[in-house]
């Protein structure tokens, strides 16, 4: 499988791998996620959650926010899409690897932003909001298509292959 497949319905590209990092804070996925780099590709973010969303099983209202969507079926999201719509949950991966169960998304809770950011659960396919110092999952999307690229040898590598092959050749000849 390659480092990242690329979501043309969304115009995303997800990380191939959904555990590349171990659990962690609101904070710090998105530390994480700015930071990351595969295959010569910085650029990094978490997903998406878009509000209101309408396509959502339960619309609430908190704090003077109308339509927060939340629950299940949720189809606006990108990880809402992903699971909803092309079918990727944690029993069916697809073509990602170590799907979890829960995910940061990038988005804020507006009523609470101070404390609170939304989660995708991908056991169940529950959109929710998270206190921030909840320890979840990140997994990194990128926007467009960003085929990762083949990692380029470091000359330090292409050095001891060389000198390698020089050794096997002269082992050869005695």
């Amino acid at each position: 499988g390659g480092l990242a497949f690329y979501d043309s319905a969304q115009d995303i590209t997800w990380v191939a791998d959904a555990n590349i990092n171990g659990l962690m804070t609101w904070s710090a996925a998105n530390a994480w996620a700015e930071g990351l780099t595969i295959g010569n590709v910085s650029g990094w973010r978490l997903p998406n959650t878009m509000q209101p969303d309408a396509s959502c099983g339960v619309q609430d209202v908190n704090a003077g926010f109308l339509n927060q969507g939340v629950g299940s079926g949720c189809t606006g999201s990108e990880m809402g899409h992903l699971f909803n719509v092309e079918g990727i949950t944690r029993a069916a991966p697809g073509v990602f690897s170590n799907v979890l169960s829960v995910y940061w998304s990038g988005t804020e809770f507006a009523p609470i932003v101070t404390e609170s950011a939304w989660a995708f659960l991908f056991s169940n396919g529950v959109q929710n909001s998270s206190f921030k110092f909840n320890k979840h999952s990140a997994w990194a999307v990128h926007s467009g298509d960003v085929s990762a690229p083949a990692a380029v040898p470091e000359p330090g590598t292409m050095m001891l292959m060389g000198s390698g092959l020089i050794g096997l050749l002269a082992w050869r000849r005695f």
